[in-house]
């Protein structure tokens, strides 16, 4: 069995040599090169579109309409900026982050964060497993089918696939986000309007208004993402040549996920808000209020997004958080591993998997409170998680060469603070709210 896995791993180390020759053979097609590589980045990216993040982004376009749009345009620079930093390090440095984490700053640190991000990825993955319960109700198939057929499959892509198999189903599941773009036109917005509150905002100073621009931020980045694309770039065995093609990834994935996430606004914005319809608490009311104002079909375009998009975090999250413990604890992983080589790495993904199939199928599952626990877990563990990955890829001794420039580093360091602090602010009020 350890020869067999052995020749295995050589087996899969020469068709990544292979393929790296022919991405450098292929340097005059840029286009189809940068194509025949996307991954780690778009999967990350499109993953934080999970079902609560379309329930936020449903709540945003129902209650203030197209006017909270130009809030994706900073998203989209201060996810890039983060997510590059971490791609860059998984290439320079051969580690994942939860490996740096335990190096540089100690085993007390590394058990807080991974004590933290097991509860927090916890109760996300419980909450993607609702979310296919939830559409898949709106599609008339009932969850004690669903969860245990998909659950079944996602375990068996994952456990028996290879590191490209999983991303390449993980991408085909990233296009079901297509159906928002087809229902925000459909909806018949005013394109217009649109481009004015993108260009001139009227940024208000309501409460309301300001928590949430701190919910839509605190929606898009969030610490599992982050422990993921890097982990996903170490995998693949990445060298400096190919990070240009990496940070291309991340680029891609973060612009066409926020993309879609404008999309699911300007779609209630246009058909929810302008019928009075401001308040939506979860991604399946969204698409239930959606028939009586534009038709059952836009309805159930919503929920087949829905449905992809909790499948997508469904697979993406249990993963990370393996990887994320395995590394930490200085484990074997690797999609190409069996449960012989990584028992810890594909155990833990099997147990999440479980837990997630397991508490979603509960009648009346408090939704509500496993995730205001679930954010604020997210809420604490992110300023530490962005402290620690500027740290990492500004050091000399780390990173060489590939280290933050100053101009770089100084817009990190302000994308640290300002998400930081609008992270800890949102945990703050939404206590406040409660009691």
């Amino acid at each position: 069995m350890a020869d067999t896995g052995t020749s295995l791993r050589r087996y899969f180390s020469a068709v990544s040599r292979f393929r790296a020759r022919l991405r450098r053979s292929l340097s005059g097609y840029t286009f189809f090169t940068y194509l025949a590589v996307l991954g780690p980045g778009i999967i990350a990216a499109n993953a934080g579109n999970d079902a609560g993040g379309i329930a936020t982004y449903s709540s945003v376009g129902a209650a203030y309409g197209y006017s909270l749009l130009w809030v994706f345009l900073p998203m989209v620079v201060s996810l890039i900026i983060v997510q590059e930093m971490c791609v860059r390090m998984g290439v320079v440095t051969g580690q994942g982050l939860a490996d740096l984490i335990r190096e540089r700053f100690g085993v007390r640190l590394t058990t807080l964060v991974m004590s933290a991000l097991l509860i927090a990825n916890s109760g996300v993955i419980i909450s993607q497993f609702v979310g296919v319960a939830q559409a898949s109700e709106l599609l008339g198939i009932p969850r004690y089918l669903t969860i245990p057929i998909t659950s079944v499959v996602m375990w068996w892509l994952v456990v028996k696939g290879t590191q490209e198999r999983v991303e390449q189903i993980f991408l085909i599941i990233s296009l079901v986000f297509l159906c928002y773009i087809v229902s925000a036109f459909a909806a018949g917005p005013d394109w217009g309007e649109i481009a004015s509150e993108v260009a001139s905002p009227g940024v208000s100073t309501d409460p309301a208004y300001l928590f949430m621009v701190i919910a839509l931020i605190g929606t898009t980045i969030t610490p599992f993402m982050q422990f993921f694309v890097q982990s996903s770039t170490v995998e693949r065995g990445m060298d400096e040549d190919e990070l240009s093609i990496a940070r291309a990834d991340v680029i891609v994935g973060t612009c066409f996920a926020l993309m879609i996430a404008a999309f699911i606004v300007i779609s209630t914005a246009a058909t929810l808000h302008v019928n009075g319809i401001t308040t939506v608490d979860s991604a399946a009311t969204a698409a239930e209020a959606l028939a009586p104002v534009v038709g059952e079909y836009a309805k159930y375009l919503f929920a087949i997004g829905l449905f992809g998009a909790s499948l997508l975090a469904m697979g993406v999250l249990p993963l990370a958080t393996a990887y994320s413990v395995s590394e930490a604890l200085g484990f074997e992983k690797g999609l190409s591993r069996s449960f012989r080589e990584a028992p810890i790495f594909l155990g833990m993904f099997t147990g999440l998997i479980l837990v997630g199939a397991f508490v979603s199928m509960i009648p009346s599952i408090p939704q509500i409170q496993l995730l205001l626990v679930t954010q604020a877990v997210n809420g604490l563990l992110l300023p530490i998680i962005l402290v620690t990955i500027v740290k990492l890829s500004s050091s000399r001794e780390i990173m060489g060469e590939y280290r933050n420039g100053t101009v770089f580093k100084t817009f990190a360091w302000l994308i640290t603070i300002v998400v930081s602090t609008l992270s800890l602010l949102l945990i703050a009020q939404t206590f406040a709210d409660i009691f």
